[in-house]
């Protein structure tokens, strides 16, 4: 039997990916430029084939192993920020109980409970810079898992009798997508089967940063003064150069000039405008902090899946 990466014209079709999943969304990444519906090899892109392959292959071996890394930094910092978010939440509910605390024989301390909110003050203003340093991290670790997933393809260029092959987000003949014709890389799968995985996988993380988005806002905005300097709105910037980054994840509405307001899977209805509770009781703050421990929108078992895949299929163990 011949194997496919030998022969250009058989391509083995993409693995599937599930039928029903719940990260697709309206922010699902596209491509710089779209693959086409029956790609057709080019006369320079089935002259290169075999000088294709190879440096094809490096690009696919060095772009996965750096999703696997993102992997791992989004853990870290995910972590750090549940950190900051706790304490936050610890510090927010003892100085609003403060008042109200009974103090036994501190009591008899001067300035006991004004000292007391003071400095609980300072822990919170304290793990609340933690939490947004944290969230940038985030942001910017999907940032650069979309950029990836963008740049797993491979073009030719240079004259036709002297080719030259880089890997590169774009491609100097608009007759040439970056595929390579549709030929295996390895030996069943072709870029565009590469590409789908990538966008299922940092799909998820996508949706869950926009979900984590909502929190990070709701909780620095809680304060036991009301009204706060530190109220946040939805579409307020949360730091200088986050509306650009959550651009390139396609969560920013270019038309509404706000941040896209995270939906229920697939579901195309609008939900109202984030209105941050300012004095939240300790349930609500309970269920926030719920909510960024179970990370909801990202599947790990389907990621580990995704990464043994296309480790099988490159011969490599990406981790």
């Amino acid at each position: 039997m011949a194997n496919p990466a030998e022969n250009p014209a058989m391509e083995t079709p993409c693995p599937a990916t599930p039928s029903s999943s719940s990260y697709s969304s309206p922010y699902t990444p596209k491509p710089e430029n779209p693959a086409p519906q029956s790609p057709s090899p080019s006369p320079a892109l089935a002259s290169t084939a075999r000088l294709w392959r190879p440096t094809a292959q490096r690009n696919l071996r060095n772009q996965w192993p750096k999703l696997a890394s993102y992997r791992q930094q989004w853990a870290s910092s995910s972590s750090t920020a549940r950190s900051h978010a706790t304490s936050l939440v610890n510090s927010y509910l003892s100085l609003k109980y403060m008042p109200s605390m009974e103090l036994g024989v501190l009591s008899d301390m001067p300035n006991i409970r004004k000292k007391a909110c003071h400095k609980l003050f300072k822990r919170q203003e304290l793990h609340r810079s933690g939490l947004l340093s944290s969230y940038k991290d985030m942001v910017s670790v999907v940032t650069h898992m979309v950029q990836t997933s963008r740049s797993m393809r491979c073009f030719v260029k240079g004259a036709t009798n002297n080719p030259l092959v880089q890997s590169s987000g774009c491609s100097e003949d608009k007759n040439d997508p970056g595929y390579g014709g549709g030929i295996p890389v390895f030996a069943f799968w072709s870029i565009s089967c590469f590409e789908k995985l990538a966008e299922e996988l940092v799909q998820m993380f996508i949706l869950e940063l926009n979900l984590k988005r909502l929190v990070v806002v709701e909780l620095l905005s809680i304060s036991c003064d009301v009204p706060t300097v530190n109220s946040l709105d939805w579409s307020d910037e949360l730091y200088p150069g986050e509306f650009g980054e959550l651009s390139i994840c396609n969560l920013y509405g270019e038309e509404t000039c706000k941040p896209i307001y995270p939906r229920l899977d697939d579901q195309k209805f609008e939900m109202p405008a984030a209105r941050c509770n300012q004095q939240p009781d300790h349930d609500v703050l309970q269920v926030y902090l719920t909510t960024w421990i179970a990370e909801v929108n990202i599947d790990a078992h389907r990621v580990d899946e995704i990464f043994a895949e296309v480790g099988e299929e490159m011969h490599v163990r990406i981790s």
